[in-house]
């Protein structure tokens, strides 16, 4: 089942549970994604890829995330909480990120087969990581574990 067909079902869903929230936050991304095939039709595309949505999605939940500090910087503790319920359903349709020890593990296999000696290898392990897990990888956290990976 692609990522729309999910995307669908889940509204659906949603509409007959009548979680008001949760349809809301889905239709948004409905919208994003409408917005985002809209703007690829120049290139001859109807769709976008399941590639192309994911990383719309990501970028979704980086958004959300920024706003959910700012509203906490701001004193508006109720506006963030529901950002944060937006990235929780946003990521479902994303797959399982490497985290924690999975992490290092892949940046430590990174380092080693990229032949990597200091910080300024750090693009060579990012591109060796993204091309083995690119999917699975949180890129801002990868990031600061390769820092850490070169760094000690």
């Amino acid at each position: 089942m692609s990522l729309r067909e999910k995307l669908t079902a889940a509204v659906k869903e949603a509409m007959l549970a009548r979680d008001a929230e949760r349809t809301s936050a889905l239709r948004m991304i409905q919208a994003k994604l409408k917005d985002a095939d809209i703007a690829a039709r120049p290139k001859g595309v109807t769709q976008i890829s399941d590639e192309e949505v994911q990383a719309l999605l990501r970028s979704m939940i980086k958004s959300r995330r920024e706003s959910a500090a700012l509203y906490r910087q701001g004193g508006r503790e109720e506006l963030a909480a529901k950002e944060e319920r937006e990235i929780a359903v946003i990521s479902e349709f994303l797959p399982r990120t490497l985290e924690g020890a999975a992490l290092e593990a892949a940046v430590a296999e990174a380092i080693a087969a990229s032949g990597a000696a200091g910080p300024k290898d750090m693009g060579k392990v990012m591109a060796a990581l993204k091309a083995k897990h690119g999917a699975a990888l949180d890129m801002a956290a990868a990031s600061a574990a390769v820092k850490a990976g070169l760094a000690g």
